[in-house]
């Protein structure tokens, strides 16, 4: 048995803890849904089975729309229903992350992984963008930016299940991103040594200027977040997730759908969230 001080196997899948979300869904009502006052819709539309939710990702390290997505599935359909979380390797496995995140069904970023999880009848959650999307500058915070990811959809077709786009605005103003550093990670050659396409220098508390991915206490921003009709492929398998052209449509689809509706979502925000 793995204890709290040590680390999590990023490769578990039998590690998730029901009374630990439990318990985060009850501390995130009295905190963090009160600090940044999201609105969550949508979560009636997730069909039955296994799903794989799919979002546009915000904020860095903090995330806060993936606490409010998981709390409005467990209100509306219990703690089994919430998804098991793709994340990026190093991120999970710093310690603080690792010891927090795992027991919350937290797994490393993986098909082998997805599909396992999926094949057991377990919904997935994944942000395609990973650290360019989460670490995009701030001008561009009102876009999605996958940059040509497309793994998300050969992982769907391969299941054979629906992907459930899910969007959000506002989340990403709990600090300001004034540069991504792609140019600075290139040079670190941080691609090949940590699998990080970017290196951010942001404006965020408490610290003033950061430099790089690092842990910050964010800015009370409000933000909307809603769960879209599921997208269902007409076709599957091996030789669909094989068909470039194919997963090309497809991931365009539903970077179409999700930037849409994140534009929508931006009109609904407070003046001084915009």
């Amino acid at each position: 048995m793995t204890s709290r001080l040590a680390p999590y196997d990023l490769d578990d899948l039998g590690q998730r803890d029901p009374a630990r979300i439990a318990w985060l869904a009850r501390f995130y009502e009295r905190t963090l849904a009160r600090y940044h006052r999201p609105s969550v819709r949508g979560v009636e539309r997730v069909p039955d089975g296994p799903v794989l939710y799919v979002g546009n990702h915000n904020a860095g390290l903090w995330s806060p729309d993936s606490f409010a997505l998981c709390h409005a599935i467990i209100q509306a359909r219990g703690v089994d229903a919430v998804p098991y979380g793709l994340a990026h390797e190093v991120a999970l496995s710093l310690p603080p992350l690792n010891q927090m995140l795992v027991p919350l069904g937290a797994v490393r970023a993986s098909h082998e992984n997805a599909l396992r999880l999926l094949a057991s009848g377990r919904s997935v959650l994944v942000y395609p963008g990973g650290d360019v999307d989460a670490m995009r500058p701030a001008r561009r915070r009102g876009e999605v930016v996958f940059d040509g990811r497309r793994g998300f959809v050969r992982l769907a077709l391969r299941a054979g299940v629906p992907i459930v786009p899910v969007a959000t605005a506002g989340a990403h103003d709990t600090f300001r991103v004034l540069t991504d550093g792609r140019a600075i990670a290139r040079a670190l050659r941080l691609d090949r040594a940590l699998r990080l396409d970017v290196f951010p220098i942001t404006l965020a508390l408490p610290w003033g200027v950061m430099v790089g991915p690092m842990f910050y206490l964010p800015l009370p921003a409000t933000f909307a977040t809603e769960v879209l009709p599921p997208i269902r492929f007409e076709r599957s398998g091996e030789a669909a997730a094989d068909d470039a052209a194919y997963v090309h449509a497809c991931a365009a689809r539903v970077l179409g759908e999700l930037q849409r509706a994140v534009t929508r979502l931006e009109d609904t925000l407070p003046r001084r969230a915009r």
